[in-house]
């Protein structure tokens, strides 16, 4: 019996580990990570902030603990968030942000992601009457419209007007990686606009676990209290960092091969009748395509083989990562065509 070849485009989250990050795991010089005791740890954290310029780093479980890490250490209780409609921070993040830390999201709106400047400083709140305005938090790439690139003058001019108006600026830069190779630019110039920002290993760069928040030495310090009071405080925690060393040292660069063969993907889907993309926003690795029925569409593509995600009734999320093969995208154009005729 011959089994059925598995396509799993669900999400980067999906992918595995290399043999060399499985071997960094083996062979990680371990210690206690709550007292600061962990080379591995130290080594992950030293690295990322080596190359993001930030002063510090802190390595946790995952990326929804790295952002809400980051709003309680910047903001006070009552206080608002502004971010953009669709944040994964408000979207996904199940309530976390009030539950955990008392703060209050304010979305607005974000055309694929990208705020406008005036928008957010229309948001910014001063009265004695309203909860004030604690934190601006932006998301690159943005994963609910299909990976967006936020571009880095926007970032800029974002940045001058937290400034001006004395509010932190964090980035939940999950996949910060994939915009730093979308924009040609480097993961130093991406971050520099920020006073935090947020760095998921286990996407794209294919460790196993794990997300680190990097920022100035007082508040990675600060954070510390947090990290420890969500849960996030981990012993021997260099047995998971020492694949994300493997990570940010080899898997950043073919980044750029998942966006290439999303970009064909889309191309593809594009041209079948019924189906339609917004070719526009497909920046990196996600692709969302529309089509009636979407739940049912999702259970006929998994029963051939081909697994995604219905983000809603019409819409259908399609991502590209390590595993994904230019005969994967073929295979997946080919059953997509077959289920629609």
């Amino acid at each position: 019996m011959v089994l059925m070849k598995i396509i799993d485009l669900r999400s980067d989250t999906v992918t595995l580990p290399t043999q060399a990050m499985k071997q960094a795991m083996f062979d990680a010089k371990l210690g206690d990570d709550v007292y600061g005791e962990d080379p591995s740890v130290k080594e992950l954290q030293d690295k990322l902030a080596d190359m993001t310029a930030f002063e510090a780093a802190l390595f946790m479980p995952t990326g929804t603990m790295t952002n809400q890490v980051a709003l309680a250490t910047h903001a006070e209780r009552g206080h608002e968030v502004i971010m953009p409609e669709k944040a994964h921070i408000y979207e996904y993040e199940i309530g976390s942000i009030s539950v955990l830390s008392g703060l209050i999201p304010r979305l607005i709106d974000a055309p694929l992601g990208v705020p406008a400047v005036e928008s957010i400083r229309s948001s910014i709140n001063r009265s004695i009457h309203q909860a004030p305005t604690g934190l601006i938090a932006l998301e690159n790439t943005h994963n609910i419209f299909s990976g967006t690139v936020l571009p880095l003058k926007r970032c800029q001019e974002i940045s001058e007007l937290a400034q001006e108006e004395n509010l932190p600026l964090h980035l939940d830069g999950a996949r910060a990686f994939n915009a730093a190779v979308a924009q040609n630019i480097s993961i130093k110039e991406l971050c520099e606009p920020f006073d935090s920002v947020s760095i998921c290993l286990s996407k794209g760069l294919a460790a196993p676990v794990g997300s680190v928040l990097l920022g100035s030495q007082d508040f990675i310090s600060k954070a510390h209290r947090y990290r420890k009071m969500f849960g996030g405080g981990m012993r021997q925690a260099g047995v998971i960092a020492a694949a994300g060393i493997v990570a940010i040292e080899t898997m950043t660069d073919r980044l750029a091969d998942d966006h290439k063969r999303a970009k064909t993907l889309a191309v593809a889907l594009n041209d079948i009748d019924g189906i339609s993309i917004n070719l526009a926003s497909v920046h990196t690795n996600i692709v969302f395509f529309s089509i009636p029925n979407a739940p049912v569409f999702a259970e006929k593509m998994r029963a051939k083989g081909v697994l995604s995600n219905a983000l809603s009734s019409d819409s259908i999320r399609l991502v590209t990562h390590y595993h994904i093969t230019d005969n994967d995208i073929i295979e997946t154009v080919k059953i997509i065509k077959e289920l629609q005729n």
